[in-house]
């Protein structure tokens, strides 16, 4: 059965698309951490990151490189963090976690509210700065 991220990456769920390419699409987390907190999911669907083909982990690290690099330029944080858990969803994933302030927690436990309308704009912004 196919999971959520490939749901969203076959457009049969929407979501708000920071950048695509052939084999990765990067997406706001809909429980985010941060504002701007990003999922880098690629299209392959294998479940643990570290099983990734080495070829395609290095392209997945490559990938959110560039989309942090977005985000660091239009959300202006102090930088971007990353977490790899990967347990929520059976489907390797990199979070890019948007770093505002040195006592900000870091943990996928915590929750922010972001409205729709906030999500889209951040979407906007970032998916502008993203040089993929």
């Amino acid at each position: 059965m196919a999971t959520i991220f490939t749901k969203i990456i076959n457009g049969e769920i929407p979501c708000h698309k920071i950048a695509e390419n052939d084999t990765h699409i990067a997406f706001l987390d809909v429980n985010p951490i941060a504002e701007g907190h990003t999922l880098v999911v690629p299209k392959k669907e294998i479940d643990y990151a570290f099983d990734l083909p080495d070829d395609l982990l290095a392209e997945t690290m490559n990938f959110a490189k560039r989309v942090a690099a977005g985000l660091d330029k239009a959300l202006k944080p102090i930088r971007t963090g990353v977490i790899v858990e990967g347990l929520e969803v059976p489907h390797a994933h990199i979070h890019l976690v948007p770093i505002y302030k040195k006592t900000q927690e870091v943990s996928l436990r915590r929750k922010v509210d972001v409205s729709e309308d906030r999500m889209k704009e951040i979407a906007e912004s970032v998916s502008k700065a993203v040089e993929i």
